[in-house]
């Protein structure tokens, strides 16, 4: 039994004006080539296959047409489960259809356990897995609120809350495993472990209220033999258990994981024991971040425009010197290269806004981020009360998600 776990596409995705559907494309060929050259048997996306609640077309083209691509292929089974940046019901209102051509979808959690419990079966009809296919769960599905609650009881009810319903769907699926055979139990998540690897703009928001919501691998059951696992992109293990992993998104989502190896996972089962083979998912297209002085970008740029570079650049100027036309002057260094400048980030202007003096500061060159930690520091909040400020702004923009993605 071979499957091949991967997660976090995020279809649709752009850096900033600049269209990703030729990557988006050649990875998904990439990856129908990569499953039938592995022969694998099944497919699991855990989560964010979209990178928005209401996706445009072409990204919708490119999963149904890629979903259809595998039919008469040896991928027998395909198993999606929604993460935070899909619209559960969007995922969802396939599904029928979808179940007739062996792919499983699991967009909003549903109301009983055995909803989430699928049973792959062989082509000959023999079952060959027990899948927990655990969508992403939001905050109002596993806790209930309290008037007067400290942060840390909405965390460490978000954790147990995530543990019972592990618990709960493992039970039904140990049940299910005991009239298949010894076949292995495989289930999936989309959430933040304990100790998870990010990095500097890579697109990965904290789920819950701050790092509260943070799930150890305790939370999961002894019974599973391998946990597909969604939303980090840098590719790991949970816990340092090997068949506990993170596939990490296949192409990268930010400056910040350029250089990045991509991998999708091959997971083959001997009984039910999981042997992980890490597959290499090719660059598509070349990010590249180039950072430091006006001097130390200049010289860079120079060098990717002799090496006849055709990377997508970020420019990140750090130097203490403002330079209000720098997006100008960086545009003219590469004129008539193959180079792509998609952001120009000024750290002076920057620093000039967070130090209370806003003029001449361009919009683009500042976040949400910047302008509520200049809020906090106008407002003068005592430190001893920053974590709590900062945990309820967090909590409150993922109310705002979560509520625009019920109304998709």
């Amino acid at each position: 039994m071979r499957i091949i776990h991967t997660s976090d596409w995020h279809l649709g995705r752009s850096l900033e004006t600049s269209k990703r559907y030729e990557e988006f494309t050649a990875f998904l060929e990439w990856l129908n080539s990569t499953i039938r050259s592995t022969r694998a048997e099944a497919l699991i996306v855990a989560g964010d296959i979209f990178d928005n609640t209401a996706p445009p077309n072409r990204a919708q083209e490119l999963y149904y047409r890629f979903l259809a691509g595998l039919v008469g292929s040896c991928c027998r089974n395909v198993v999606v489960v929604a993460g935070n940046h899909d619209s559960p019901s969007f995922l969802d209102a396939p599904k029928e259809i979808l179940r007739a051509l062996n792919v499983h979808v699991i967009g909003t959690m549903p109301g009983r356990p055995e909803e989430e419990v699928l049973v792959l079966e062989s082509p000959g009809g023999e079952p060959v897995a027990v899948v927990c296919a655990v969508p992403y769960l939001r905050d109002r599905d596993i806790r209930s609120v309290e008037a007067g609650e400290a942060i840390d009881e909405k965390g460490e009810k978000l954790r147990q809350g995530l543990k019972d319903h592990y618990a709960r769907v493992c039970s039904v699926a140990e049940a299910t495993r005991l009239k298949c055979g010894e076949v292995p139990l495989i289930a999936t998540g989309h959430l933040f472990t304990l100790g998870g690897q990010v990095v500097e703009d890579d697109g990965v928001k904290e789920l819950y209220v701050g790092t509260l919501g943070h799930a150890s691998a305790d939370i999961f059951p002894a019974s599973i033999d391998y946990l597909a696992l969604g939303h980090l992109h840098v590719p790991q293990k949970v816990g340092g258990k090997n068949h506990f992993r993170y596939s990490g998104s296949p192409i990268a989502m930010g400056f910040g994981e350029a250089g990045q190896q991509k991998l999708v996972l091959l997971v083959e089962f001997s009984g039910r024991q999981a042997q992980v083979e890490e597959i290499a998912v090719p660059c598509f297209q070349a990010l590249a971040k180039v950072a430091g002085s006006y001097e130390e970008i200049q010289a860079k740029l120079k060098t990717l425009v002799k090496e006849n570079s055709n990377a997508w650049v970020e420019v990140d100027y750090t130097g203490d010197k403002i330079l209000p036309g720098l997006q100008e002057d960086v545009l003219k260094l590469v004129e008539g290269s193959g180079l792509n400048v998609v952001r120009v980030k000024n750290q002076s202007l920057v620093r000039n806004f967070t130090a209370g003096t806003p003029n001449d500061v361009a919009i683009e060159d500042i976040n949400e981020e910047n302008v509520f930690q200049r809020f906090l520091e106008m407002s003068k909040v005592p430190p001893e009360q920053l974590d709590e400020v900062k945990a309820a702004y967090n909590e409150i923009l993922t109310l705002i998600a979560e509520e625009d993605a019920k109304l998709e």
